[in-house]
């Protein structure tokens, strides 16, 4: 989970619903992916 510590909004637990919560971590993994992905495109 050290990648998440990337994403500001994930370092401490401002929200105040599990959904919301939930929600922004899913965001965080789908930058990671998108990151990992174009990085790919780019050296291929």
């Amino acid at each position: 989970f050290a990648w998440l510590g990337r994403c500001r909004r994930l370092a401490k637990d401002w929200e105040k619903s599990t959904e919301s919560a939930t929600a922004w971590a899913f965001i965080a993994n789908i930058r990671l992916l998108t990151r990992r992905i174009a990085r790919y495109w780019i050296y291929t």
